[in-house]
């Protein structure tokens, strides 16, 4: 009688940490590509063990997502159900673009030069079977604010609920142990922002710049907030949470200010309905207002397996 092998998720969960990187990627055509993309996916765990032991205190970690365009090439196995490229949206005024992406790595921990080594040794392994199509550093900005002043997260679930929302059980037993992401790179109108009062910033994000209390919802059929229209019930009043672990990226010199939004998921429909109330609007029309001063630069779709699935693909 053959014994179920227990299924490991990756660190979908790992704290957020004062230091990101995220890395995208596309794969090359070929045989030869797509074998090194699999030893490397099936390598993540060793990879990371090998950076981690230099600081057990740094809370290093990896997660490693894989879009539904190479996922037939690079697994051989059945596509998660929801997995699908990032659809653009048009609302009236700002779109949600749709960019490339077949490989994601969110690396994170309290030391840049672990995230740095990591990402060498990663893009040795890698070699010619990829192209790096974007590389965004994120940093905890004080207390887990972005560079708008507001804190962000704070919706995230906590304790027993964030495997609920994230991973995904037995309605895709095949998916079981993994996660939907989606990632979109904002930059900010900072100066446009700041010319705004407090008041008008806190009716924008629905909640007080200062304390981070939440501001209460406006009437049905009336401007919502970035709150309301980020919160996502079904007909009978219960939310769904996804798991934020966004972090502002940014060079003063440069006047480059932005954030970087991930948000995982166990419902990649969830996160879909979220943008779409944000840039069509609820109702139509009335779109969130921090996207006019809020522009979406990337937006990729990607499935984080489990680890138990990443180590079977050597």
């Amino acid at each position: 009688m053959s014994r179920r092998v227990p299924i490991e998720s990756q660190r979908v969960d790992a704290p957020l940490t004062s230091s990101a990187t995220f890395l995208v990627l596309t794969v090359e055509p070929g045989e030869d590509a797509t074998k090194a993309v699999r030893s490397a996916l099936a390598s993540v765990a060793d990879l990371t063990k090998n950076v981690a032991i230099r600081d057990l205190n740094a809370s290093f970690a990896v997660t490693a997502g894989i879009g539904s365009d190479v996922w037939d090439r690079v697994t051989g196995l059945t596509q998660p159900v929801e997995l699908h490229p990032f659809k653009e949206i048009k609302g009236g005024k700002h779109t949600a673009v749709s960019t490339p992406g077949d490989l994601l790595f969110h690396i994170r921990s309290e030391r840049r030069d672990l995230n740095f080594e990591f990402e060498r040794q990663l893009l040795d392994m890698l070699g010619d079977a990829v192209k790096v199509v974007d590389e965004t550093v994120g940093f905890r900005y004080f207390d887990v604010r972005d560079l708008l002043g507001f804190v962000d997260g704070t919706a995230n679930p906590v304790g027993s609920a964030v495997d609920n929302s994230v991973l995904i059980a037995e309605e895709d037993a095949g998916a079981a142990g993994g996660s939907y992401v989606v990632i979109q790179k904002y930059v900010h109108d900072i100066k446009g922002w700041k010319g705004m009062s407090i008041e008008q910033q806190e009716s924008v994000i629905g909640r007080t710049k200062l304390e981070n209390v939440e501001l209460d919802d406006a009437p049905d059929g009336k401007q919502q907030s970035h709150k309301s229209l980020a919160t996502i019930e079904d007909d009978d009043g219960n939310e769904y949470d996804i798991l934020r672990d966004n972090m502002p990226f940014g060079s003063p010199g440069s006047k480059e200010f932005g954030t970087y939004f991930i948000g995982y998921s166990r419902r990649l429909w969830v996160i879909e309905k979220m943008l779409e109330r944000m840039f069509v609007g609820e109702p139509p029309g009335l779109h969130d207002r921090i996207l006019d001063y809020s522009t979406p630069l990337t937006g990729t779709t990607f499935f984080v397996p489990s680890a138990t699935t990443l180590a079977s693909l050597e």
